[in-house]
């Protein structure tokens, strides 16, 4: 029987995955996605990795989620949030996942993988006080670059969201001209 906590953990991380993809609003995707990355960090808490679950919570809700969540704050155009509904478009995406899926897992099946991964139970363990010595000292340069590339996206919303509004105020002096100049 499997563990109850186990079981909510991933009826959450799927229903929330599921809805992030399915959404017609773009922001409630965007935080069913962050819903979705919460789950994965559980998933990791059960199998006893707290330090990757912290990392999962840091690196993917704290950052990527937040920023797209920020990207679809800004930038708000229309466009964005209206998605065209097509059966004929819904109905080959679920065909092609099907195929890929049973394809991975004849893949899996046939390849002789099967659990032959090696003696876990005589693995050396964990030293995360290393893990974190080498990421502050060999890792720091790819933390950093990692960082400055979340900055540089933050700052391009920023720069989009101010010229499309510097463009509609544009266009609607334009009509107003138009419309003071037909009255008159």
């Amino acid at each position: 029987m499997a563990d109850p906590v186990f079981i909510a953990v991933a009826v959450l991380t799927v229903g929330t995955a599921i809805y992030a993809l399915e959404s017609r609003e773009l922001i409630y995707g965007a935080i069913s996605l962050a819903i979705s990355m919460l789950g994965i960090a559980g998933f990791f808490l059960l199998l006893d990795a707290p330090f990757v679950a912290m990392f999962q919570i840091l690196v993917y809700v704290g950052a990527v989620a937040v920023l797209i969540i920020f990207t679809v704050m800004l930038v708000r155009t229309q466009a964005l949030f209206t998605t065209k509904e097509d059966k004929k478009r819904k109905g080959a995406g679920i065909a092609l996942m099907l195929i890929i899926m049973s394809s991975l897992g004849a893949l899996l099946l046939t390849s002789g993988l099967n659990g032959q991964f090696g003696d876990f139970n005589n693995a050396s363990p964990v030293d995360f006080t290393e893990i974190g010595e080498l990421m502050l000292t060999y890792y720091a340069p790819a933390l950093i670059i990692m960082g400055l590339t979340l900055a540089g996206s933050v700052i391009a919303a920023l720069a989009l969201a101010r010229r499309e509004n510097i463009m509609g105020e544009e266009e609607e002096e334009e009509q107003d001209q138009r419309h003071h100049e037909r009255t008159t």
